[in-house]
């Protein structure tokens, strides 16, 4: 249980069943409510800290720039004095994002249908989505910002991500996980590369270290998926080697297709 499900529903019929031991929180029943022993109050604010801790980390983020009402021009305007290979390099690689965050996305949405209620790994795909949400919401905002074309295989995407991912579930909970690391594996040598070329960009425009910020974000990012799912057993997987193979291949090859179309 996480931080923030201890606060999500707290039933003041059983406490101590809903917070937990760890907490060891004693409530007293008065007229106006529940009141909390005093001696629990330095827990509770340390709780307290933690949270606005994270929530300024949250906000600090490169991608944040994105998901509030900031309208200044690195979020809304593209740079107009990139050569024609710049210009290549900047639409392929938003195409290919923006597509490697819609099948990221279908791949989670297919394996929550089969292991949604498996109590520990259940919650781990949940937040590994979770995250691919917030990266298309991006996405979906980069690709409009620099006048993108979105790729032609979105529908693909889709399809052939949900398939991956129930049929990787079915296999059960390691193949699953392997599924996750040998896909994160590839995305993160890919975003890796992109830097790399954004890098030898010579323009003074916001967006493009934004840009770079950001997929700088969603690289740790997956990469931390990766670590999730090698902690979960992904290398414990049937024909590990095989399986890996088989995804990250497949992986490479969206990635070429989605650049041209």
């Amino acid at each position: 249980m996480g931080i923030f499900d201890k606060f999500r529903k707290i039933d003041t019929s059983d406490t101590q069943g809903v917070l937990g031991p760890d907490l060891a929180v004693l409530v007293s029943y008065t007229a106006t409510g529940v009141q909390l022993s005093p001696t629990n109050f330095r827990q509770l604010d340390a709780m307290t800290k933690s949270i606005r801790t994270l929530t300024t980390v949250a906000k600090s983020l490169p991608s944040a720039a994105y998901l509030g009402h900031n309208n200044g021009p690195a979020v809304v305007s593209t740079p107009h004095d990139l050569t024609d290979a710049q210009r290549s390099i900047l639409d392929s690689a938003l195409r290919v994002d923006q597509a490697g965050e819609i099948a990221a996305n279908y791949i989670y949405k297919g394996q929550l249908a089969v292991l949604g209620r498996d109590r520990k790994v259940g919650p781990l795909i949940q937040e590994m989505w979770d995250q691919e949400k917030k990266h298309l919401v991006v996405m979906d905002k980069l690709q409009v910002q620099h006048n993108v074309r979105p790729t032609v295989l979105s529908e693909v995407a889709k399809a052939a991500g949900f398939g991956l991912g129930v049929v990787t579930a079915l296999m059960g909970k390691e193949a699953a996980m392997a599924c996750t690391e040998a896909v994160e594996t590839v995305i993160g040598e890919h975003y890796d590369d992109q830097l790399k070329e954004l890098d030898s960009f010579q323009t003074s425009h916001p967006s493009v270290p934004l840009l770079k910020s950001v997929i700088r974000e969603f690289r740790d990012d997956e990469l931390e998926h990766l670590d999730i799912a090698v902690v979960n057993h992904s290398q414990r997987a049937p024909a590990h080697a095989l399986l890996s193979s088989v995804v990250g291949g497949g992986c490479k090859i969206a990635i070429e297709l989605c650049k041209r179309f």
